[in-house]
């Protein structure tokens, strides 16, 4: 299992934050130019990363102002997880972590690695941005 994080904190209370997360629509603003064809209801999303993967991820679990769990809705190339957390610091600040886990072979690992870092990476910076 590969866990590949990223973490940031942002000027705005836990429960503005999870709103946004919590809707699958919302997350087109923070997908890097790399990824096209989206689609999306609140619940679901489809997308493809360029030269990795079409993915549809539906959301699993919503807890409110604390987390958003995605799983495929359909079969993916490899198994996947996306978790968003949000921790409360203060009244008008919280911390939003993002977590992939995937499951894939050695390959696979090498590949994809670097791309999913970057994804994260990207998808939380660009949160911070979006939500100011």
């Amino acid at each position: 299992m590969t866990v590949i994080q990223n973490s940031i904190q942002i000027d705005k209370n836990a429960n503005e934050v999870f709103q946004f997360l919590a809707d699958c629509r919302n997350h087109e603003k923070l997908m890097p130019s790399n990824v096209y064809n989206w689609s999306a209801t609140e619940d679901e999303a489809r997308f493809t990363i360029q030269n990795m993967a079409k993915l549809a991820l539906k959301v699993e679990q919503r807890v409110p102002s604390s987390l958003v769990t995605f799983v495929p809705a359909e079969k993916a190339p490899f198994d996947v997880s996306m978790k968003w957390e949000v921790n409360s610091i203060d009244e008008n600040t919280s911390e939003a972590k993002l977590t992939i886990e995937a499951e894939r072979n050695m390959m696979l690992k090498m590949i994809a690695s670097g791309p999913l870092q970057k994804l994260v990476d990207h998808q939380v910076q660009t949160l911070k941005q979006v939500l100011v």
